[in-house]
């Protein structure tokens, strides 16, 4: 036994890995990256660019920052992305004593040698601007990686793949009669506690006993998932006294591997637990299926920093995977036509009919997805709540818990608004046209949007809702938010003018004076000195949840929030802070207002 894990404890989001390799690409650091005061300068970058974030650099505390350097770095090289600096203190029984210098590793790769290079695999994740394109580099690696390695050298067991050794535990399961879900608790106690070493087989038999005791008449789950993990712990770590540290560190493992499996593509999110995506399926078979070969060190370095090929690289297996998908689109009611000469073609051409088919079904999924909301607007109001009160455990009506990701709750503030706009179902644009941030599979922000336009477009029939939401407060909002956002509405009021009014809505915690009073003046000039005029209200986020929850059950809600938009418009020839009042009182009238329509409704009057 064993326990282990995927990823770095410092870098929780797979995805911020893309933007550290950005960052380093563009400095002087790259393959420069030995020693404390390079560290520290790593580290600032990071900071700077908001890819990392951490107190005692805002605090300025003694200047030292390398361990945090030292961190992201070694995170980057796990997953093959840098290449790595070895010494002659680098050796482990099963492999042999890497050379002084990393320029025998690195032949037909384009690397000079220097430690700490971005390696090929490493420039496709710069250069992957899609999530598929960002999931596929996380899954070339993980295809390649295996524990433990010339780079991990604290395991003791013989390597092995863990993306293998999860997927065939899900292939056991589903032969075993069992639902083909994996749990947190189950990842923690059963799957990472336990090798191949160990047998599969023994992993779900484990599982099953613990599903059956568990769910047991008269059993309490929270005591018996707390017995369970009291006896890991003492199996694992017998003199440990400190039991509450090690049960901290089961979670935390579990939840650091659930990351970065889903960041391949490959496992959905299902209650608290994953499942092999339905649109991955295939394709996991098919690695599943591949023999897993412990390989040289040299070569195994080559095939980390290259990233593995895929059953999707070969016509067949390509074909099978296309086929796959053909299926699933087709169970949704989508026609679509494969080539019949599909054997004869290119793998670059079975590819270019995947990627179609992928970007079909996630826009028929978000659709799906987007239907739903308007049934969550009670777990909706829950995640405005957590935001607004700084609290990122949420507890779902369902009773599921859920914590929003340290450093990601700007993120997730313009998830839960793009969230509550697809519930007030009256969008006549797409949802995935409405956001520009990406989601993953399971539909969570994986960052923010991008700069150069606004976050989220809310197109109604009658009218366009331009949002920008964000956390920052004190005059610094003005400073940062006030001609961007000005900026961003205005380009819509251009493209829609004489077609539909557009309105802008930014959203923060708190409203600064300053940012109303530069919103109050909703003039804009083009180049040429003509002017648009902008309609822009300020909105403190407590008060927009509460106009949001009001709409529950309501039908024709847009009506109700453009009624209020325009009359928070009508106040703004008030001095800010008077003006911010305003705002806030039309919005109470029209809660109360609301909540008497409701009361009639209920009444049958």
């Amino acid at each position: 036994m064993e326990l282990w894990h995927i990823g770095n404890t410092t870098v929780r989001s797979p995805y911020r890995l893309r933007n550290a390799l950005r960052v380093l690409d563009e400095s002087n650091l790259l393959g420069n990256l030995v020693g404390r005061e390079n560290e520290s300068a790593f580290a600032m970058l990071l900071h700077n660019a908001d890819v990392l974030q951490a107190d005692r650099i805002v605090r300025g505390d003694d200047g030292d920052y390398s361990d945090l350097g030292r961190k992201w770095r070694s995170a980057l090289g796990q997953l093959g992305f840098l290449t790595t600096h070895f010494t002659r203190a680098d050796r482990l029984p099963n492999f042999p004593e890497p050379d002084p210098i990393l320029a025998g590793y690195v032949e037909g790769m384009e690397l000079t040698g220097r430690p700490y290079e971005i390696t090929p695999n490493g420039r496709r994740l710069i250069g992957a601007d899609s999530l598929p394109g960002q999931q596929e580099c996380f899954l070339r690696s993980l295809v390649a990686y295996q524990i433990p390695s010339i780079i991990e050298t604290r395991y003791h067991s013989q390597p092995f793949s863990p993306l293998r050794f999860v997927i065939k535990v899900f292939f056991v399961l589903a032969a075993a009669g069992e639902e083909a879900r994996i749990s947190f608790s189950e990842m923690a106690l059963f799957v990472q506690t336990r090798t191949p070493d160990d047998g599969v087989e023994t992993v779900v038999e484990n599982i099953s006993q613990y599903r059956r005791e568990r769910n047991a008449p008269g059993v309490r789950t929270r005591q018996y998932d707390r017995t369970a993990y009291l006896n890991a712990v003492r199996a694992l770590f017998p003199n440990q006294t400190n039991t509450e540290s090690k049960i901290n560190t089961f979670n935390d493992y579990a939840d650091l591997t659930f990351r970065y499996l889903r960041a391949t593509g490959l496992f959905s999110n299902r209650g608290r637990g994953i499942i092999i995506a339905p649109e991955r399926y295939e394709l996991a078979r098919l690695i599943k299926d591949r023999e897993f070969t412990v390989l040289p060190t040299r070569e195994y370095l080559q095939n980390l920093w290259r990233g593995a090929s895929l059953p999707s690289d070969e016509t067949l297996s390509a074909i099978q995977i296309v086929r796959n998908l053909e299926n699933l689109l087709r169970q949704k009611g989508q026609e679509v036509t494969t080539p019949e000469n599909i054997e004869q073609l290119s793998i670059a051409d079975i590819s270019q009919v995947r990627y179609r088919y992928e970007e079909l079904l996630r826009d028929l999924n978000e659709e799906e997805y987007a239907k739903e909301q308007t049934t969550l607007f009670d777990e909706i109001v829950l995640y405005l709540d957590v935001i607004i009160k700084n609290r990122p455990l949420v507890t779902l009506p369902n009773g599921e818990e859920f914590r929003i990701p340290k450093g990601e709750t700007p993120a997730y503030l313009e998830w839960i608004i793009w969230r509550a706009f697809l519930a007030i179902n009256e969008l006549v644009n797409k949802p995935y046209e409405a956001r520009r941030f990406q989601i993953d599979q399971d539909f969570l922000p994986v960052n923010t949007a991008p700069g150069g336009g606004p976050d989220l477009i809310f197109e109604f029939y009658n009218a366009v809702i331009v949002v920008e939401v964000t956390l920052t407060s004190s005059s610094r909002q003005e400073a940062t938010e006030g001609e961007p956002v000005r900026r961003h509405i205005a380009e819509y009021a251009e493209k829609y003018e004489g077609i539909k009014d557009v309105y802008g809505l930014f959203i923060a915690i708190n409203i600064d004076s300053n940012t109303a009073n530069t919103f109050k003046y909703g003039d804009w000039y083009r180049k040429d000195d003509s002017k648009i005029n902008l309609q822009i209200v300020p909105m403190s986020l407590q008060d927009f949840r509460n106009l949001f929850a009001s709409g529950k059950g309501k039908t024709n809600f847009a009506h109700h929030l453009f009624d209020v938009i325009l009359k928070c418009r009508v106040q703004a020839n008030n001095d800010a802070p008077i003006w911010k009042k305003k705002i806030n009182e039309q919005i109470l009238r029209k809660v109360n207002e609301l909540s008497i329509i409701k009361n009639c409704s209920s009444d049958g009057n």
